[in-house]
Parts: C-alpha cells; structure tokens; sequence
C-alpha cells in the first residue's frame, strides 16, 4: 500500500497547479450544490417512507383526512364585541379565497349561522348587545373558540399534506390578511399552530447552522494556537477542514440529503474528526522537514508513510457510522450519510489542498521574497530544520512528550490494575445504561424560549381538543351503510365513558346526527342525501370517496401526561376494543396518526441504539482483521472505545439525560471517532517496532512522535463538538456536552489503557511466537 501512495506523492509534488485548479473547480461546483439544501422538520424526518407505518400515517391518514390548524389568538379585554366580531369576520372573507385554505372557523362564523337562522340574514349584527344574546343562546357552540372573557380563536384548516413553501405562503398572506382585518386597538394578535411552529423551526435551523460554524471555527483557531504551537502556519488546518465541510455542502446539495436539526449537527462534528486529518498530515510533514529534507520529499514520504494510517483511520471510522445507516429513523440515516461523505471530503480536502498549500508556504518560507517571514529577532528564515521552530515551542513540544511518556511507563508498569479498573467500570456503565430513560416528547428538542413554542402550548393549554390525538380509519365498502355509522356512534362513545385519557371523539356521525335530529337514519339513501348536504370543508376530515371514514381520538396532553409507555398501552387497549367491539362485516380498522408514529420512533431508539452500537463494534473488528490480518492489531484498537462506550453510559446516568435521536447514535459515533486515535498510535508504534525497537521503546517513541498531534487532534475535536452546547436545540447542546465527555474519554484510553493494553498483547504474541519457533526446531529431523 505504501508503494501506491508514494506514487500518489510524486503525483501531487508534480502537478501541484492543476490540483490547485481542481480544488478551486469543486469549491464552485460545491457552491452551486450548496443552493440546493432543502430544510426538513416533518414526521418525513422521524418515519421511513418505506414502512407500513408511514404508509398508514401519511398515505392513508395524512392525504385523505389530515388537515393543520393555523390559529390565531385574540386577545382583550371585550373580545365578544360587535367590532371584534366583524374584524374576524372580515379575515375569515379574505382567508377563504386563498388557495390551500379549506375553511376558516371563528365566534364569528357561528354568529352568523345563528343570525341566519333567526333573520334569514347572515351577518354580524351591529350591536355589542345582540352579538352577546347569541353568545348566551348556544354557550356550549362557543366554547371552544372562546374558552374566557378575554381569548378568541380563529382556526384557519389547511390539508395535513400541504408543502412546506404552500404553509410559508398562507402564513404570509394570514399576516398580511390580519392588519387589512382592522382589529380594535389594544387587542393582542398571535399566530400559531403546528404549521407556524414548524415554519419557526426551520428558520431557527438555518440561523443556528451558521452560528454553529462560526462557533466551531472560533474554538478551533483557539485550540489549535494552544495545542498547536509547535510548527509553522499551526492555524492551516482550520481552513483545510473548513474547504472539506463545504465540499459535504455541495455533496449534500446533489444528494437530496435534507438539513434536519438532527444532521445539522454534523458539521461541527465533521470539523471536529476532519481536523485531525490536516493535523496529522500537516505534523509529519514538518517533522520530515525537519529532518533537513527538501520540501518536495518530505510532501512524498508524508503522503507515503502517513495517508495509508489516516486512510485505515477514515476506514474505521466508516465502518462506526456505517450502524446509523440500519436506523429506522431518516434524520439519523441522514446524519450518517452527512458524516460519511464528510470524512471522505475532509481526508480529499488535507491530502491535496493541505499537504500542496503547506509545501507552498514552506517553498516561499525558504526564500523569503521581500523579508515576509520574519523571525522574533528579526532574521529572516533561511531553511528547514529545527533552527526554523523557536526555542520555547521546541521546549513545550518536548515538555509533553516527557509527560506522555511518563504517563506511559506508569500504566505499563500497573498494567493489570488499570486494564481491570477500566473494564470494571466500562460494565457498570453498560448495566446503569439500561435505566437510562428515552425522551418521547419532540417539542423538548427545540428551543424553550422560541415565542413560537412558547404560543403553541399556550394555545394547547387553552384550546380543548388541540393536544395529542389517535385516529382510526375505517376501510369499508360504503360509507353510507347505517350498520357502519351505528357501530362508530356506539364505538364512539364507548372509548369517552370507558377510558380515562379519551376526552372526546368525532367522526362523520356528528355531522349526520346534526342534521337528522340527533339520530342516525336508517337507510343508506338517506344518509347519502345528508352526505350531499355537508358542505365538502366540513366532511373530508371525517370522509374520503365511498370507502373511507375516520374517527378522531382527543387523548389530551398524552405526550406530556402519559409519555409514551402511556401512549403505546392505550393504543393497545383501543385495538382490543376494536376487536372486542366487531365492526361489521368487510370493514378494515387501522389506529394511526402522530402519536401512533412517534410511538415506533422512540421504540427504535430504545431497540436500534443498542444494535447499531453492537454492529459498529463488529464492523470495526472486522475490518481491521482484513486491513491487518494479525489480532493484536485488529482488537487492540478495539477494547479501548469497547471501554469508552461503556464509560458513555456512567455519563447520560450521572448526568441525568435522556436518550433523543442525537444520544441515541452515540455508541456508533465514539467507534469511528475514538478508533482514529488507537489505530494512528499502533500504526506509529509498529512502525517503531519494524525499525528495531522493543515494546516498551516502541511505545515510548510512538507517544513521543504521534502523541503530540494526538493531543492537539484531539483537543481541536473537543472544542469543535463544544460548538454543539451552545446550540439552542435542547437536543443538539445535550448531544454536545456528552460528545465532548466522551471524546475526552477516547482521548484518556488512547494515552492510559492503550498503551499497556498493547505493549501486554504484542509482547505475548511475541514469546508465544518464539515458543512456537523453538519448539520447531526441538523437533529432530528425519
């Protein structure tokens, strides 16, 4: 391998034009793929498209009976006014003519229904007195819509499977709509509903991906003037990472991979793991220089020494995120796309832009044109060679190997304890893992503070029937057979007078009953007839064509109040109702809705952590086994992030977290980050070995040499994860604070338990090796 990738160095040192055209021809291709991102925040990004669980919610629910409230709350101290009255109703006339809207429902509507009825005139009457006899005349039709003297609500119904940019565009023209509505002075208008919050959403994910970034830069440029220190132009990483990331935009942008608030946090992520690539290229290629060799050699031996370790880093670090891929969840099987990809445009980004843009600086270093490189004293740099560092970075270089190999000869020398305490404690952490509880509600995964949210519960908390809901559609062979609606109506009110957490339910009965005294006729004719009275806004959530029929469960607050053991027991005790109460003949009952799919999202979280973690682990194992065929090489990389993602479990229990769809994938992501720093150290310490050395002084020379870019590598992951915390998205700073715990724990084993770790098995393989030999040769001929 090494032979191909020396070829691959004379490539780059003789063509370092072209590849500079190339680079900058993918920086614009990137940019044109950047413009094609599309912001997702939908159960699109919870459910598979290809489940029979999706199909149920959005085929068969979403598009035939599924409609969304945009609601706008009125608030005052007279809101049953004739002046408020007639400004809802002058909304109610605008908003009716906009396409996507199927109906708008107000005190005023009602209103004037009662007023029609009365007078023959539907209107809003002109005095306060009036409008307030027909409030007192039917209170129990108001009550939804004015739940107090001083809140009314405007319920605007859109289609459930209206597009993202068509709920922008109603939006738009509501607001518009509202101002030419003239309320009264002094009344609070908010808009909100579901389609609000989700359009608050996605603008909060595109604001916050750009201060992520930006955030995630500054930490890095800090680290790296920390950590860094010891070689020329230490801040050139930063900028070779950040060409990677936005290849992954532009990539991103041809693939049709969505920005959910989940993949967003790829890219501080990706900066994070992506450094360390430029890093170690960057570190070997001074070193090599150094070493008193030109420019274009060093460019050659780094590339040939070097991209091999980093490309089987890349490898295995493939492998971790490959688990992600199996989750049913598309936002994490996005966020594993974002992150393969990623790492494959980060390792392009340092092998070529890094390694060419460095051997630039050096070539121009060496001669100074016009004294732009300038020593502290003031002379200019004439060469390679360690006169080229100064002396105090030289000494603090030297300062931490000192510490490393210290820190190495005491756990070599207390092997048996530390390897015992490490596997103790990465036991208990997978046992304290189990009591680790799931996070069920997904409004907990955005910002607390966004006004937005903030008017959504408040109008839940308001609104009766405005919370979490189970629905159940009706496959029958026509709509209009009395034995079906007799057995709704009857199913209906058994589930509110038997179950506690089904506060009310309606279904097309209601709507019959209406307009049939209260009764359900007895022939299909006649109800075909009632059906042609309904106007189609008022019927289609409860009927499609002749074989579709839906009956609406309000279950209140139950992701809140029941969480979603709760939720999953009552939809269980409805299907046995279901079969204990027979519909009849020829009719298909299926329970869907959002509360159903968010049902099997966390059940995959609970289940699919665990597997994914599990077959991280395999596949890492397995690929090092066909990298190195040798089981030293192949599990000593291995038990040290074994160990970590045990750890990771003391942490989410010690902190008190709960698992989301970020937590979740953590096992997969600590296996490709973490294994990036245990393989690049056994590839340095065999690399060690093969010039002579013994273990011990293997190890000692492998921390010497690599454990200085290790550290800076890995402190410049830390503080690009930190850019995570400080995310507003509840699920993304939780996500943030364990990663960087757990980094700094891959970073721990890789310097405390990897070390002894190797040094004990490869020195065991060795004297089984030689017992091996020597009991060949004992062996008389014949």
């Amino acid at each position: 391998m090494k032979n191909i990738f020396e070829k691959l160095g004379v490539f780059i040192q003789s063509n370092r034009p072209t590849i500079i055209a190339v680079m900058f021809l993918f920086v614009l291709l990137s940019f044109q793929g950047a413009q094609m991102i599309e912001m997702a925040s939908g159960t699109e990004t919870f459910v598979s498209k290809g489940t029979q669980l999706y199909k149920d919610y959005d085929h068969l629910f979403k598009k035939n009976f599924q409609t969304e409230d945009i609601v706008v709350m009125v608030e005052g101290n007279e809101v049953s006014s004739a002046a408020v009255m007639k400004a809802a109703d002058r909304l109610e006339q605008q908003m009716l003519v906009v396409p996507g809207v199927l109906s708008v429902t107000s005190p005023a509507t009602l209103i004037k229904k009662i007023n029609y009825k009365v007078s023959g005139r539907a209107r809003i009457p002109d005095s306060d007195r009036e409008v307030q006899d027909m409030l007192e005349s039917q209170p129990e039709m108001f009550e939804s819509l004015m739940p107090d003297g001083t809140h009314m609500m405007i319920g605007v119904k859109i289609a459930g499977s209206s597009t993202d940019q068509q709920r922008e565009d109603i939006l738009n023209v509501l607001d518009t709509s509202l101002k030419e509505a003239s309320f009264p002075p002094g009344y609070s208008l908010v808009i909100t509903g579901s389609p609000a919050l989700r359009l608050d959403i996605n603008n909060e994910i595109s604001q916050s991906m750009g201060v992520l970034l930006g955030v995630a830069s500054l930490l890095m440029v800090v680290v790296l003037l920390l950590v860094f220190r010891h070689v020329r132009w230490g801040l050139l990483p930063l900028p070779v990472v950040l060409l990677g990331v936005f290849f992954t935009f532009g990539v991103m942008g041809y693939a049709g991979v969505p920005m959910t608030m989940v993949s967003m946090a790829a890219f501080p992520v990706l900066i994070g793991i992506g450094i360390d690539y430029a890093i170690q290229f960057h570190n070997r290629m001074e070193e090599e220089i150094r070493s008193g060799i030109s420019s274009g050699q060093a460019l050659i031996r780094t590339i040939k020494h070097t991209a091999p370790a980093v490309l089987i880093a890349l490898a295995m670090t493939a492998l971790g995120f490959i688990p992600l891929f199996t989750s049913t969840i598309p936002m994490i099987r996005d966020f594993g796309k974002l992150l393969l990809i990623g790492v494959i445009m980060c390792y392009i980004s340092a092998i070529f832009f890094g390694l060419v843009t460095l051997y630039i600086f050096d070539w121009i270093a060496k001669r100074n044109p016009l004294g732009l490189f300038k020593k502290k004293n003031g002379e200019g740099i004439t060469g390679p060679g360690p006169e080229s560092s100064p002396g105090a970075q030289v000494q603090e270089a030297k300062a931490i190997e000192k510490v490393l190999i210290r820190v190495a000869d005491f756990t070599i020398k207390h092997s048996r304890v530390i390897l015992a305490i490490a596997l103790l404690t990465c036991f208990a952490g997978i046992y304290a893992d189990q009591s680790v509880p799931i996070q069920s509600d997904t409004n907990s995964f955005i910002p607390q503070d966004m006004p937005s949210l903030i008017h959504f519960k408040q109008m839940q908390d308001i609104i009766p029937g405005m919370g979490d809901h189970l629905n159940i559609i009706l496959k029958v062979r026509d709509n209009s057979d009395p034995q079906v609606l007799e057995w709704m109506d009857e199913f209906s009110r058994h589930e509110v007078a038997t179950r506690g957490h089904v506060y009310a339910a309606t279904s097309i009965v209601d709507l019959v009953k209406e307009r049939n005294g209260g009764t359900i006729p007895e022939t299909s004719e006649e109800i075909r007839e009632i059906y042609s009275e309904i106007p189609e806004r008022e019927s289609r959530e409860y009927k499609q064509g002749s074989q579709l029929l839906t009956i609406d469960l309000d279950i209140g607050q139950a992701m809140e109040n029941l969480e979603i053991t709760g939720i999953k027991e009552l939809r269980d005790i409805v299907k046995e109702d279901v079969q204990w109460m027979q519909p009849p003949p020829d009719v298909t009952v299926t329970i869907t809705g959002q509360s159903v799919a968010m049902i099997d999202i966390i059940s995959a979280l609970t289940s699919g952590r665990v597997f994914m973690t599990m077959l991280g682990i395999g596949l890492v194992l397995l690929g090092l086994i066909v990298v190195y065929r040798n089981p030293v090489k192949a599990l000593s990389p291995i038990i040290p992030m074994f160990i970590v993602v045990g750890w990771s479990g003391l942490v989410m229990s010690g902190l008190g977290l709960a698992y989301t769809p970020m937590t979740a994938v953590l096992g997969a992501l600590i296996l490709g980050v973490g294994s990036e720093y245990s393989i690049l150290m056994m590839e340095r310490y065999f690399e060690e070995k093969e010039n002579g050395l013994d273990p011990v002084g293997a190890i000692n020379q492998a921390v010497t040499t690599t454990g200085s870019a290790l550290i800076a590598s890995g402190a410049t992951t830390v503080f690009g994860f930190s850019a995570l915390i400080f995310s507003p998205f509840p699920i993304l700073s939780n996500f943030g604070l364990v990663t960087v715990i757990d980094v700094f724990l891959a970073i721990f084993v890789t310097f405390v338990v990897f070390p002894p770790l190797i040094v004990m098995m490869d020195t065991r393989r060795e004297k089984r090796k030689t017992a091996s030999s020597a009991a060949v040769e004992a062996v008389p001929a014949f």
